[in-house]
C-alpha cells in the first residue's frame, strides 16, 4: 500500500465525517502533511507515511512543537488506523 493511497483514504474519511482534510504547505520543512478539521472545532495534524516508514528527525521535532502547544499529532502508515485517529480527534 502506498502513501498516496493512505492519504486519499484519509481525505475521504474526513469528508464523510463532515470535515476538511487540507494539505499543509507552510513554506518550511518538517510539518505534518495534513490538517484535519472536524465539526465542533476539533483539529488534529496527520503525518502520512508509507507502511513501516518513520518520521524524519525534523518531522519529529515539529510534531513535538505542536504537541507542546496542546495539539494532537498522528503518524499514519496504515489505512486501518484512520478511524481510530479520527475518533481521537473528535473526542478531544
Amino acid at each position: 500500500m502506498r502513501e498516496k493511497y493512505i492519504e486519499q483514504k484519509l481525505v475521504r474519511e474526513v469528508r464523510k465525517r463532515g470535515g476538511l482534510c487540507e494539505k499543509w504547505n507552510s513554506g518550511s520543512s518538517g510539518w505534518p502533511d495534513r490538517i484535519v478539521l472536524l465539526p465542533d472545532g476539533k483539529i488534529g495534524f496527520v503525518e502520512v507515511k508509507a507502511p513501516g516508514e518513520k518520521p524524519r528527525k525534523l518531522q519529529i521535532h515539529r510534531h513535538d512543537q505542536l504537541r507542546a502547544l496542546g495539539y494532537k499529532v498522528f503518524v499514519l502508515d496504515d489505512a486501518g488506523q484512520i478511524g481510530g485517529i479520527l475518533d481521537d480527534i473528535q473526542t478531544a
